[in-house]
Formats: structure tokens, sequence, C-alpha cells
């Protein structure tokens, strides 16, 4: 799944706006030179995200745009989502019932990629502005265990409280690794 150049554009400025607005308007030009996108572009994604009630502007000298919400209460998904920005990782069109191969039928694998979408939708509601710009996104995803207890990037399991584990022996403060256990 790619995650197209709007639906980005559209997540950096709007944490651009969130940092920088202090409660004040800020100008469009303004976040066009500190993230280095085409000030026109940021007319039209900002036109959108204003439709979608997630920014207003300010008329006249000073004018610019404020967040509509808060920042804590805005989500990333609604960045996207106001930009018509799909959230997909599948070749089907939503909602259709038809899939993906020339005679209309699913492919194998639609349900994984169905359910990578819906993942990710739930990972982008879940983090606010407020969460990027105070950089609390870092650390929220947990390494995935295969069954056999082992992580898929090959690193010892870490349990919450830092101690190393597996399913084949017990967990063994991080701080003291002549104590790991051989296996």
């Amino acid at each position: 799944m790619r995650l197209s150049t709007k639906g980005r554009y559209a997540v950096m400025a709007l944490v651009d706006l969130a940092s920088n607005s202090n409660g004040r308007p800020v100008a469009l030009a303004d976040i066009s030179a500190r993230q280095e996108i085409s000030l026109s572009y940021l007319e039209q994604l900002f036109a959108k995200l204003r439709r979608s009630g997630l920014v207003k502007s300010v008329r006249g000298p000073g004018g610019g745009y404020l967040l509509a919400r808060s920042a804590e209460d805005t989500r990333i998904s609604d960045a996207i989502l106001a930009v018509d920005e799909p959230i997909r990782a599948t070749r089907c069109k939503p909602n259709s019932g038809a899939g993906c191969h020339s005679d209309k039928s699913r492919c194998l694998t639609h349900d994984l990629w169905e359910e990578l979408s819906h993942q990710i939708q739930l990972f982008l509601s879940s983090v606010s502005l407020a969460d990027v710009c105070n950089r609390r996104v870092l650390g929220k995803a947990m390494p995935v265990e295969r069954i056999d207890g082992e992580r898929a990037d090959g690193a010892a399991p870490v349990a919450e409280n830092g101690a190393v584990t597996s399913l084949k022996s017990p967990a063994v403060p991080v701080s003291d690794p002549t104590t790991v256990a051989a296996e």
C-alpha cells in the first residue's frame, strides 16, 4: 500500500499548523516555506480540509488558517480522508462486492489485504495531531512474535518490564546479559 503525496502533505501541513499556531492564524505561505510544499498545492488541500471541517480560515491582515478542533481531537485518518485519500491495500473498489480479477472474482489474498487496510485505518484513527506534534507516535507498535515465540526481526523478545523473554526460557532482566539461558 502506498499513501499518495496528497495524504502525506495534508498531514504534514496540519501538523505544522498545530505546531505553529499558538491560537493565531498561520499563513499558507509560511507552511509552504517550512514544509517545502508548493503554495498552490497547499491551497487545494486546505480547500478540502476546510470543507471537511478540519480547519477554518481567517481573512484579512494577519489571516490564515486555524485548526477547527483541538490537535488532540483531530485524527490523522481525518486528514487523509478529507483530501479524498483512500486507506486501502486492495485493488478492488470498496463496498462493490466485485473482486480485482477480470471475471470480478476476489483474489486468494483479498481478505489479507482487506484486513491490512482495516488495521491501517485503526492505527491512523488512534493517532492525533497532538501525538505527532509531541512525538508520541514512536513505540506504539509492538514487535511481532512468531508462533515459536521469537520476534520476526530476529531480536530476542522483550516484555514490557524490559526482560528478554522466550517461550523456551523464563524471562531474564536485560540488565544482566550473563544470566540469559543458553538454548
